[in-house]
């Protein structure tokens, strides 16, 4: 088989992320306790937020919380004390303490992989707060490169290729998010795996070509041991 260079997601592809965040925001609409707004219209009104502020400060939890803090204030029925910005804030940060939780199959499958191809780490974020769950993760000794953007797009995915001298015809980028995945990778004129996941955050979600001869589609990384 042709070495190949197999480019990863990591949040939520990986290892479970999103799940965090939506139990954070669980507890912060028990703290608001909106009289009118049900919990779909207030994760409504956090989207528009973080829709906006992603392109200022990017994403991770240290920019979640900032987002929340914002939606509170937008949303509190009642005068805002210090002690709640500080109960809000704290909803956020309880995610940095959370475990890595590995998604099944991951760990052999990577080691497997990286017998036979060149594995490299692709994630957005808080560049400490990503390198720390790389770190935590056990999976860094498996993958020759890791990198940390501010914003997966398809100029992201051209750098990084021309940086690392991949040839594109040998190169796929494995995803669970159509937005920062799949699509932009695909633009880049890279392959793509998509690796679904129930519990993607409802900001990376796109359609994906429903037919395309760059593209496949895996219901679990175990599959890609077929594939490579």
């Amino acid at each position: 088989m042709i070495r190949q260079h197999l480019i990863f997601d990591a949040d939520d592809t990986l290892w479970e992320n999103n799940i965090y965040f939506e139990e954070a925001f669980d507890r912060f609409c028990d703290y608001l306790s909106h009289s009118a707004l049900s919990p779909g219209k207030v994760r409504s009104v956090l989207d528009e937020i973080e829709a906006v502020n992603a392109k200022i400060h990017g994403y991770g939890t240290r920019n979640f919380a900032r987002n929340l803090m914002q939606c509170y204030r937008h949303l509190a029925e009642r005068d805002i004390s210090d002690g709640d910005l500080r109960a809000v804030q704290a909803f956020a940060h309880a995610i940095l303490e959370k475990p890595i939780e590995l998604l099944d199959g991951v760990e052999e499958t990577i080691a497997d992989l990286s017998v036979r191809h060149d594995l490299t780490i692709f994630t957005k974020g808080d560049p400490e707060e990503q390198r720390l769950k790389i770190d935590r993760s056990g999976l860094g000794q498996y993958f020759a490169h890791s990198a940390i953007v501010k914003e997966k797009n398809a100029a992201a995915y051209r750098d990084l290729a021309e940086e690392r001298g991949f040839d594109l015809q040998k190169t796929w980028m494995i995803g669970n998010s159509p937005k920062s995945d799949i699509n932009p990778a695909l633009a880049a004129g890279l392959s793509a795996v998509y690796v679904p996941h129930p519990r993607t955050w409802s900001l990376e979600k796109e359609d994906v070509p429903d037919s395309h001869p760059r593209l496949r589609l895996v219901t679990s990384v175990r599959e890609l041991a077929w594939l490579f």
